[in-house]
């Protein structure tokens, strides 16, 4: 029996992720490879997104993709473990709990906060480079509002009140754009004159943005500015105590919120492994928790939780993004160190997909014995958001801004979705961005928000249903289903009713009950004649086979009626709703639709929204249908399933 190749990738992130799926791609269905991701989370962070969370823009939530739901249908077997260490020459990967062995290993433990060695900044800030980060901030921002609120002293208010940003680079910006959005809700909650909150930017450098061209960084600036940030340019941090930032061992900043955003390093987990590193982090104390690095303002964790984390870098790797150390261990994202044409490979996502395209083509080269592949990065652009109505992006050397900006930065979360974990990845990001956004937080502001309660659809959702049953009934009684004495399989063309059709059935439909017929009816429809694509089908299919034209008219009888009672009880309203549009749309062609069917059409529109989880059958039918379908393998396949993939009981 062929020995089974072991893939092991470490980390789930935007480059583990990629591997693992590239890997999948050409090994999912050779039982000889065996691919397994670890990771310490049961899901994918979307790490670009985090500022949101933290401004209270998007729930948690929104950043989190199951690995269930981006693996979910392969072949691919994730386990939640966290690594402590790695036994290069035995090919194992320790934990706490467990040993894995591999013959290939893919790294990607991501990046940590660098606080440079400054004095007292780690643990008197709040850091944004974990969901845990994210949510710290989140609440303690409210927290400060709340407190400020009902505090008597000017002094110890105006502390509450002050908002301090450190790192004038991606997400200081985008943290900065989202605090003065936050504010405008906060202040209205909690009865506070914005004009008592300041946020504050400080940068080292003399600008802001700098990897984007200049009149970007100016839009960028003059956005800030306006909203009210104060912005402090050529600012060296030097030191932090509780309570106060002090700037070039001069000014202090006093502020009961101190945001670290200015840099990061290799993670933690590179200090515990001997490959070699291109470089390292500033200094050998930090000081890490259960959760790994990160600002301790805000944490509580006991003396034993805390530990001192040695010296952490990026590790150097070779143009196949293997290390330098060891040909069977490839490192990919924000971790690895590699330099192209002078400059060290940034730390950004399109770095860690690339290079997880590079490694995992480049193991199953080494497995098929092939040439490997050398790494080239290919850079698309970088996009900023400063809240949820401005950006700033510069795509494909063009620049952007405001609505474009943020409406390309939305195409591109989409774009990279639909790959990770298909429509239902999609249509979660929908949701969470436009559809159940709070307080108008998005570029479309709270037009796709706003919502209709299900009972005031409920009269109207009942009103279509009686117009579609009535008018199918009707026709039953009229005769639209009985075929003549020749039965289904030779119908008659005295039963056809069907407008538009050859002289001989056109003659017998003139003289239909009920004024269906050609020339009565089309006096009073939309049109005047229908439109060229019935003709030719009724001409050319429909009068050349009779029983094609039976099938027709009874299938639209049956359909009424069907939707009708659909309608009526509130059963499956999302495709009654569907194929009464789709109804309406085919009359109003065929030119047999009176001006009623814009009523129908409108009516229906509104019904999509689920009107039939009020007061109808749908409110027991869809969740038993959602829960049915989720555990189906074709659904965990083709990621066509709402919410979370199911196990099969």
């Amino acid at each position: 029996m062929e020995r089974k190749v072991r893939i092991v990738i470490m980390g789930g992130g935007y480059g583990g992720v990629e591997a693992a799926k590239r890997l999948h791609r050409k090994y999912g269905r050779r039982e000889n490879v065996e691919i397994t991701l670890i990771d310490r989370n049961p899901y994918h962070t979307l790490m670009t997104e985090l500022h949101e969370v933290a401004g209270s823009r998007v729930g948690p939530e929104a950043v989190q993709v199951s690995f269930k739901k981006i693996f979910s249908g392969t072949s691919v077997k994730v386990v939640c473990d966290e690594i402590e260490t790695i036994e290069f020459e035995n090919n194992k990967l320790i934990s706490r709990a467990s040993v894995y062995a591999y013959d290939y290993l893919v790294i990607g433990a991501g990046a940590q906060p660098d606080f440079f060695d400054i004095p007292g900044v780690q643990e008197n800030c709040f850091t944004c480079w974990s969901l845990e980060d994210a949510i710290r901030i989140r609440t303690h921002v409210e927290e400060m509002f709340r407190r400020a609120a009902k505090e008597p002293s000017p002094e110890r208010r105006r502390k509450l009140l002050t908002f301090a940003v450190a790192g004038g680079s991606f997400t200081g910006v985008e943290i900065c754009g989202e605090l003065l959005e936050r504010q405008e809700v906060l202040c209205a909650k909690y009865h506070i004159n914005e004009r008592e909150v300041r946020v504050v930017l400080v940068e080292m450098l003399d600008d802001i943005l700098p990897s984007l061209p200049k009149a970007l960084r100016e839009k960028a600036k003059r956005y800030l500015q306006n909203k009210g940030t104060d912005l402090m340019l050529n600012s060296p941090i030097t030191r932090a105590e509780p309570g106060k930032i002090i700037i070039a061992d001069a000014e202090v900043i006093e502020s009961d919120t101190f945001i670290w955003t200015a840099g990061v390093h290799g993670s933690e987990f590179s200090s515990k492994i001997e490959l070699t590193k291109g470089n390292c982090a500033s200094g050998e104390a930090t000081v890490a928790s259960v959760e790994g690095i990160h600002g301790m303002k805000g944490c509580h964790f006991d003396e034993s939780d805390r530990y001192i984390v040695g010296e952490r870098g990026r590790i150097q790797v070779n143009e196949f993004m293997q290390s330098v150390d060891v040909s069977n261990v490839f490192i990919v994202g924000d971790m690895l160190f590699y330099v192209v044409d002078d400059k060290v490979v940034p730390q950004i996502v399109e770095t860690a997909v690339q290079s997880a395209h590079t490694a995992a083509e480049n193991i199953a080269r080494d497995i098929a014995q092939k040439e490997k592949k050398p790494f080239k990065p290919n850079y698309h652009g970088q996009m900023v958001s400063l809240g949820s109505k401005y950006g700033v992006a510069y795509v494909m050397n063009v620049a952007l801004s405001g609505f474009l900006a943020l409406g390309v930065k939305h195409l591109i979360n989409l774009h990279y979705l639909v790959g990770l974990a298909g429509l239902t990845a999609v249509w979660d990001y929908l949701q969470e961005q436009f559809f159940r956004i709070e307080d108008g937080r998005s570029i479309f502001g709270s037009h796709l928000a706003a919502k209709i309660p299900t009972y005031w659809a409920v009269p109207l959702r009942v009103f279509l249903g009686v117009k579609w049953l009535t008018e199918g009934t009707y026709k039953v009684s009229t005769g639209w289903l009985n075929p003549g004495p020749g039965g289904v399989f030779n119908p008659s063309p005295n039963h056809i009713f069907l407008p538009g059709l050859t002289d001989e059935i056109s003659a017998a439909t003139s003289a239909t009950p009920g004024g269906m017929g050609r020339t009565g009816y089309w006096q009073q429809s939309i049109l005047s004649e229908p439109l060229g694509i019935y003709e030719w089908f009724a001409e050319t299919i429909l009068s050349a086979h009779p029983i094609i034209a039976y099938a027709a008219q009874a299938g639209a009888v049956i359909a009424q009626v069907v939707v009708g009672i659909a309608l009526i009880t509130g059963t499956f309203t999302f495709l009654g709703s569907a194929a009464s549009i789709a109804m309406c749309v085919f009359f109003i062609i065929a030119g047999w639709g009176n001006v009623e069917l814009w009523w129908y059409l409108a009516a229906a529109i509104v019904l999509l929204g689920g009107a039939g989880r009020g007061f109808g059958l749908d409110h027991w039918v869809m969740p038993w249908m959602k829960r049915w379908w989720n555990r189906k393998l074709i659904a965990h396949r083709t990621h066509l399933y709402t919410g979370e993939p199911r196990i099969k009981n």
